[in-house]
């Protein structure tokens, strides 16, 4: 009996020995993982202070982007992480080795790109699919639309800066008076008092790019009622419409931001003037080529010192139909309007780069 009771005492003890080396082998391995989680959540932590904002570069291109070398060497000054860039090009096109000379536009397409149509609402379906993925970024503070023939003007810091010197958007907006673009048909979902009119290549906040992407009033309208007339360089060899006149000239990309923020009550948070400079002067040109319903382009001819100046002096913008000139400002004080222009051709703009007329680095 005592040797059976001895032996119950000893497996006794042995049993406990082996439950306290398993608790604290337990509170070993439990504390190991607490300081290893708290060492990832302190790097985590540590590494979204670190994270500047974004500004997101939404390049609307037909195919390949021509000036891909003048953005590689604008891109390739910036070391913070402070851009990201997103390329809507047509469905199934593959930026690669084989496409573009610039690594930084390797897989930058979004993979669901639709075909797009000049004057069409397809136009404006595009940029909401560029913004769609942007958003998906938190750090993406500010969507910029670039056009594939256009170029910065400055290097990245001093483009930054100023784009991130205003909680606001940069939107060209104004009335639009004219006859011929408002369908009637609009009302009363969109008033012709809300009617606006601008450039397409806008810089946007945040919050005004997820307007655009959840509107669904709108957008549908201009779908239905916003559609470019049957212009002469799209006839070809049809007959000219007979009552070709009586349509409306709706072109959506140069309405539909500028509509909806003023639908939504959102025109006091937007800098009513663009960043992208546009020649639509077109009145004294004696080229065929340059008069039209497009603007300017900027041959190898024109990549002169004289054309730099002149569009980097701009200072001020006038806007007809509301009587209204825009000093352009950069945190209250004088600055230059633009930070980019278009529309310049692959070997105008190469010519800058290699002339040192656009200091970029």
């Amino acid at each position: 009996m005592k040797r059976r009771s001895s032996h119950c005492r000893w497996i006794r003890k042995v049993l406990a020995l082996l439950l306290l080396s398993f608790c604290t082998a337990s509170l070993v391995l439990m504390q190991a993982n607490y300081s290893h989680i708290t060492i990832l959540s302190s790097l985590v932590s540590h590494e979204a202070v670190d994270q500047k904002p974004k500004i997101a570069f939404l390049f609307i291109a037909r195919n390949r982007l021509p000036l891909d070398l003048v953005w590689d060497a604008f891109f390739k000054g910036e070391k913070e992480g402070r851009f990201s860039i997103y390329v809507h090009s047509r469905p199934g096109f593959l930026f690669n080795k084989d496409t573009t000379r610039s690594a930084y536009f390797y897989g930058r397409q979004v993979n669901n790109s639709i075909q797009v149509d000049w004057g069409e609402s397809s136009m404006i379906e595009a940029e909401r699919i560029l913004l769609r993925n942007a958003l998906k970024d938190p750090f993406n503070e500010r969507f910029a639309f670039v056009s594939d023939s256009c170029i910065p003007l400055y290097n990245f810091s001093y483009i930054y800066d100023y784009i991130m010197s205003t909680s606001t958007s940069y939107l060209d907006s104004f009335a639009d008076t004219k006859e011929g673009r408002y369908n009637p048909k609009m009302h009363p979902i969109i008033p012709v008092h809300n009617w606006r009119k601008g450039s397409q290549w806008a810089v946007l906040v945040r919050k005004h790019a997820k307007t655009m992407v959840n509107d669904d009033i709108v957008f549908p309208e201009f779908q239905k009622h916003c559609r470019r007339r049957a212009l002469p360089e799209f006839w070809r060899d049809q007959p000219i419409p007979a009552n070709g006149w009586k349509e409306h000239n709706c072109i959506p990309d140069e309405h539909y931001v500028q509509t909806l923020l003023a639908q939504r009550g959102l025109e006091e948070e937007i800098t009513r003037r663009p960043l992208t400079h546009t020649s639509w002067d077109l009145s004294s040109s004696r080229d065929k080529e340059r008069r039209g319903w497009h603007p300017v382009t900027y041959k190898l001819s024109d990549a002169t010192p004289t054309l730099m100046e002149t569009i980097k002096g701009i200072d001020n913008i006038y806007f007809e139909t509301e009587y209204r000139r825009e000093w352009c400002t950069k945190r209250e004080q004088p600055a230059p309007c633009f930070l980019f222009a278009r529309k310049f051709t692959r070997a105008a703009a190469l010519r800058l780069l290699n002339l040192s007329m656009l200091a970029l680095n």
